[in-house]
């Protein structure tokens, strides 16, 4: 059996809490660095034949360690960046009430596309792409991609035939996670493990 472990990046310096989707120049914070670091290190324990990446500054960072374990080159892949969404660069955060602003109504119509970004079923289509590609590229040993929450949520969620509306506030994807996908001798995926490799250094719930 192979694995893909698909990692999603470590925190990142944010203050105003913005929602930066595929924005450039969001760069990890100190904590997310020492996750990246974390990362690195547990990475060790896997015989990594390709480490396949977002474009965006967050995940190429989070990587940066793992690539330099292995002294393995970082492949961006396109298709793992972030979804996109109509709200980004916005002040948004979970349960703070920007949903109910009355310019946002308009984005809000169909929850099951959804009908304020990227459709679920795209996103569910490149990143089965990028796992498949990663999977092959590793010829044999397990691979690394490097994506983003909502992307590895969706993923996993088709994987596991669960629908794909939610609430984001109950996804098992957090910072620095590693969301393991298992093929068997066929190339077929075989299911799905989770792991908190930086749980230590996970912000407090509030």
């Amino acid at each position: 059996m192979t694995s893909v472990h698909v990692i999603r990046h470590g925190e990142v310096e944010n203050p105003k809490k913005i929602l930066y989707g595929r924005q450039p120049g969001w760069r990890l914070s100190s904590r997310g660095q020492e996750m990246a670091q974390v990362l690195g290190n547990w990475s060790q324990g896997i015989a990594l034949g390709a480490l396949h990446v977002s474009p965006l500054q967050r995940a190429q960072e989070t990587s940066a360690p793992i690539s330099q374990a292995h002294g393995i080159e970082i492949t961006t892949d396109e298709r793992l960046i972030e979804a996109s969404n109509v709200f980004e660069g916005e002040p948004f955060g979970i349960g703070d009430g920007a949903l109910l602003r009355p310019k946002a109504w308009r984005h809000l119509w169909n929850p099951w596309r959804p009908s304020w970004g990227e459709p679920y079923v795209e996103q569910v289509d490149r990143m089965l792409a990028a796992i498949f590609t990663a999977h092959f590229a590793a010829n044999g040993k397990d691979a690394i991609c490097v994506s983003h929450q909502l992307p590895i949520w969706i993923l996993r969620s088709a994987i596991e035939q669960r629908r794909m509306i939610h609430d984001p506030r109950k996804r098992e994807c957090s910072l620095a996670s590693v969301t393991s996908i298992h093929f068997d001798a066929d190339d077929m995926i075989s299911g799905v493990t989770y792991s908190e490799p930086a749980r230590h250094l996970l912000p407090a719930k509030k």
